[in-house]
């Protein structure tokens, strides 16, 4: 096994028994996907400014990290890639948690508009290409607080 993918293994294993131990907390979001649940600390943005500015200017970002951008109410949403500096992987949600949309490693700096459809309340942005690594795709689950628990696929515990 190539020492990357032993690596990512190994993150995956503790951010698997992380999550287990988690359960919901602001600071950390948890996927279920037909490949297993991983759990990503993550920044919220639930403001305008704080949606607008998202990751712009990092030049970083660690393995099982992320942004979650929080709508008040279901949308249609586009993001783009202007001064943004990493790779990412956008995971469009809708209000129950589930993952209507993945795009995965939009580029850094690019200026067109990546649609995440209609009806999204969430968006998750990990680390490019991290979303196939770890089998995150249309249909999977996103546990996490700032989601109606009476409406949740995946409630909190």
């Amino acid at each position: 096994m190539k020492p990357a993918l032993a690596a990512l293994g190994l993150t995956l294993a503790l951010a698997s028994g992380q999550a287990a131990r988690a359960g919901c907390a602001p600071g950390g979001a948890d996927l279920r996907s037909p490949a297993g649940t991983v759990h990503f600390s993550v920044e919220i943005a639930d403001t305008g400014a704080e949606r607008a500015k998202g990751l712009m200017f990092r030049d970083s970002m660690a393995t099982m990290a992320g942004m979650l951008f929080v709508y008040d109410s279901p949308r249609p949403v586009s993001f783009w890639m202007k001064n943004t500096l990493i790779p990412l992987d956008m995971i469009f949600i809708d209000p129950t948690g589930t993952v209507t949309r993945v795009h995965e490693n939009a580029v850094p700096g690019d200026l067109r508009p990546v649609d995440g459809g209609n009806g999204v309340q969430f968006v998750l942005e990990v680390n490019g290409g991290l979303t196939r690594k770890l089998g995150i795709a249309k249909g999977s689950v996103l546990r996490h607080p700032a989601i109606a628990q009476d409406r949740a696929a995946w409630r909190c515990d």
